[in-house]
C-alpha cells in the first residue's frame, strides 16, 4: 500500500472518530468528563475558527494534523469501550448516508449572514 493510501486510509478514519465523539457526547452512558472531552474535540474539529488559521503557511494545518488526533485519542481513552463500539456503529451507519447539500448551504448562510451582521455592527459602532 503506497505512502498516499495510507494517509487517506487514515484521514477516513479520524473522519469517522470524530463523528463516533459526537455520538459519543450524547450518550446517556457516557461519563461526565468523556462527554465534555468528545463535545471539545467535536467543537473544534468541525469549527470554521481554529486555534492557527489555516492561511498561515503550515502552522495553519499544523494545528488540525496534531491538536484533533490527539484529542480524539484522549477521548477515546475515557470512553467504556462498549460505548464506543456502539458509537462507531451508529458513526458508519450515518456516513454511508447521501450528503445533505441543502443543509451545508443553510449553514454557510447563517455564518455569512453572522459575519455580514458583526461587519455592519462594528461598523456602527466605529462611527459613532
Amino acid at each position: 500500500m503506497s505512502f498516499s493510501a495510507k494517509l487517506k486510509q487514515r484521514a477516513r478514519a479520524l473522519k469517522a472518530d470524530t463523528l463516533a465523539l459526537y455520538f459519543v457526547a450524547r450518550h446517556p452512558g457516557t461519563p461526565w468528563y468523556a462527554k465534555l472531552m468528545a463535545f471539545l474535540v467535536v467543537a473544534y474539529a468541525f469549527s470554521p475558527v481554529d486555534l492557527v488559521p489555516d492561511f498561515v503557511p503550515v502552522l495553519g494545518y499544523l494545528d488540525d494534523v496534531i491538536l484533533v488526533p490527539l484529542g480524539i485519542a484522549l477521548t477515546l481513552k475515557l470512553v467504556p469501550d462498549e460505548i464506543m463500539r456502539e458509537c462507531r456503529g451508529l458513526a458508519a451507519a450515518v456516513m454511508k448516508k447521501p450528503v445533505n447539500w441543502v443543509a451545508g448551504a443553510v449553514i454557510v448562510a447563517i455564518w455569512v449572514a453572522l459575519a455580514a451582521l458583526s461587519g455592519w455592527w462594528i461598523h456602527r459602532w466605529l462611527q459613532s
